[in-house]
């Protein structure tokens, strides 16, 4: 169910987050909204959308906008051994006093909570094996590793890092806990099976327990207070008594010191305080032993001081048999409720007592059936406009010598004085919380503008190294096209000289030369061709020969050159009766010759052998 938008946060930015927690399962609601609205809007920017409403039309559209938005506001900026001076106080004080209270046999767990892309864990990995020795940390430490980015995850698992990844490491710690595989650094194959990465959201799923250590860095900054507070209750319980948890250096625990003691706030680490735990059940017996031997007046006696007892304890007391029926109401119960003699004996749902101030009929069966008390604290029940009355109720099994239960007694402690007090206590630590977490929230957000800067720095220098990468594959495409264009400018040169060698010998040929290509077009026409028949080369160049019309009777020809073509032979001369350019009759003399090999088509040599006188 989607929660109502808080006044003062955006109506757009809270449905598009509800969207994103139905559509895709991941709830962003408790993030802080100052740095939430801030990525949001900039992946928006991104893809050049100004309003909320059109950026969700673009998630239901495209399941890859998803991933872009999630890396966007999942800021993995992790590295090894962040802030130095907090993992040396870790690794000479606190691992040292960790393994003295672990039995040699033991397991040790640890959690690396917000672990990006796996940094973190493994540096704890190194920081263990020197402690223990690699084979002893490979066999008695377990590492996991969590956080809600696959993305970031499937980088962890390869435990694969570049040498710039590494810088923080010394030389010799690299060289022992990483191996060279190409360009690419890989973690120990033997640590790496004690690390376990997989994803978990810390404000949903139920935490990792028993652990020894709680690594979580500079992740809850960016969670809203109400988030944060059920983040450290999860905390809390997931580790052992005396475990350590390690904060980043923008988060304190000021306000829970009841739960968590300071050990190094310089290093926000603390220490798990001891738990609480619930008295034992205990159980009346409500028969006598008949063996006993106890005169029927003794009986009498102890049944009558047992009654007054109840009947005068400072505390209102109802007792009720398996049939709802009311056997006993002592005198504070009778007088706080006002219950009188008769209402013993009643059934006790028509009490008013049995659903006001809450229901205790459903908390009797949940009593009888699960055979334990049932304790419901700080109940509150309103006397009047102006006053209100806190009770802490026990409903407790009334079980008999054979086990079975026979009853229940429902027990009322007056709470009021302390509850206020405790409301009071509340009212000023919340007060204290709010100045504290003015103060945190500041140095959060300052934190998380240097880690967009630092993310923003690492994009702009990737993509300064892609332009650099693209402009010298641009150079050398650019040099490989020089050497081309010189190329053929060399050809283009020699084929000019070609062109205009060939141009020359054949204007120098006084005969009329004609070359025709394997589809008998018309490729080259000299000069002299021109001054026999009289058509310039231009309008003739790629004409089909024997559709020109000119002085020539062509027909007599398609035999002559269809089989120079074919047996690729010289003809014998062919004399033909002709009409010049000039409108005069010759007998010409055509010899067909083949081109070389390389070129399918023929030569056609004309010459004019004689000038005819004209007829009558």
């Amino acid at each position: 169910m989607a929660s109502e938008p808080i006044e003062g946060r955006d109506p757009g930015l809270e449905q598009l987050l509800a969207f994103i927690r139905d559509a895709r399962g991941f709830d962003f609601t408790g993030y802080k909204r100052s740095s939430l609205a801030r990525r949001v809007r900039k992946r928006m920017a991104d893809v050049g959308i100004a309003e909320y409403l059109d950026y969700r039309d673009l998630l239901e559209a495209s399941a890859e906008e998803f991933d872009f938005l999630f890396n966007t506001i999942l800021i993995n900026v992790t590295s090894f051994f962040r802030d130095a001076d907090s993992w040396t106080y870790l690794q000479r004080e606190i691992v040292p006093e960790l393994l003295k209270t672990v039995g040699s046999e033991e397991d040790i767990r640890v959690w690396s909570a917000g672990c990006s892309s796996g940094e973190e864990a493994y540096s704890l990995a190194i920081v263990f094996a020197q402690a223990l020795g690699i084979e002893e940390c490979a066999r008695r430490v377990k590492i996991y590793g969590t956080d809600v980015d696959e993305e970031a995850l499937r980088e962890a698992r390869s435990g694969s890092y570049s040498e710039r990844s590494l810088e923080a490491l010394a030389d010799d710690v690299r060289n022992e806990y990483f191996e060279q595989s190409g360009s690419r650094f890989v973690f120990r194959s033997d640590l790496r099976r004690r690390v376990i990465f997989g994803r978990h959201d810390i404000t949903r799923d139920a935490p990792i327990s028993r652990l020894h250590l709680l690594v979580c860095r500079n992740t809850l900054m960016y969670f809203n207070v109400e988030a944060q507070s059920q983040i450290i209750d999860r905390f809390h319980f997931a580790l052992r008594e005396s475990g350590h948890l390690f904060l980043g250096k923008a988060e304190m625990l000021l306000s829970d010191g009841e739960r968590f003691e300071v050990v190094s706030m310089r290093q926000r680490i603390f220490r798990r305080r001891s738990g609480r735990t619930d008295a034992q059940h205990l159980t009346i017996p409500l028969t006598l032993d008949p063996a006993a031997g106890v005169e029927v007046r003794d009986v009498a006696r102890k049944r009558q001081l047992r009654d007054l007892v109840l009947e005068t304890a400072p505390n209102a007391m109802i007792s009720v048999d398996l049939d709802g029926i009311v056997i006993q109401a002592n005198s504070q119960a009778r007088a706080q409720f006002g219950l009188t003699s008769q209402d013993v004996g009643r059934p006790f749902r028509d009490l008013e007592i049995s659903y006001r101030p809450t229901e205790l009929r459903s908390l009797i069966e949940r009593a009888h059936s699960e055979r334990r008390s049932i304790r419901v604290n700080a109940v509150e029940r309103r006397l009047s406009a102006d006053d209100v009355q806190y009770l802490d109720i026990t409903v407790q099994p009334l079980t008999a010598d054979d086990g079975l239960v026979v009853g229940s007694s429902v027990a009322f402690v007056d709470t009021t004085a302390l509850t206020r007090l405790q409301l009071e206590v509340k009212r000023n630590r919340e007060d204290l919380e709010t100045a504290y977490e003015e103060l945190q929230s500041t140095n959060e957000e300052l934190e998380t503008t240097n880690e967009e800067l630092q993310s923003s720095i690492e994009e702009l220098e990737t993509t300064n190294e892609e332009l650099q990468s693209t402009n010298e594959e641009l150079q050398s495409g650019n040099e490989e096209l020089e050497t081309m264009n010189e190329e053929i400018r060399i050809r283009s040169t020699e084929l000019d000289e070609a062109r205009t060698f060939l141009e020359g010998v054949l204007s120098s040929v006084a005969a009329g030369v004609v070359v025709l290509d394997s589809e008998l077009r018309v490729r080259s026409w000299n000069r002299g061709a021109e001054e026999l028949w009289g058509l310039r080369g231009d309008e003739v160049q790629r004409q089909p020969f024997f559709h020109l019309d000119f002085g020539l009777p062509t027909e007599a020809l398609v035999e002559v050159v269809n089989r120079c073509l074919v047996t690729g032979v010289r003809t014998e001369p062919v004399d033909l009766i002709a009409v010049n350019r000039k409108g005069r009759r010759i007998r010409c003399s055509v010899i067909c010759s083949p081109l070389d090999s390389q070129s399918d088509g023929v030569v056609l040599l004309m010459e004019d052998i004689q000038e005819l006188a004209e007829d009558g």
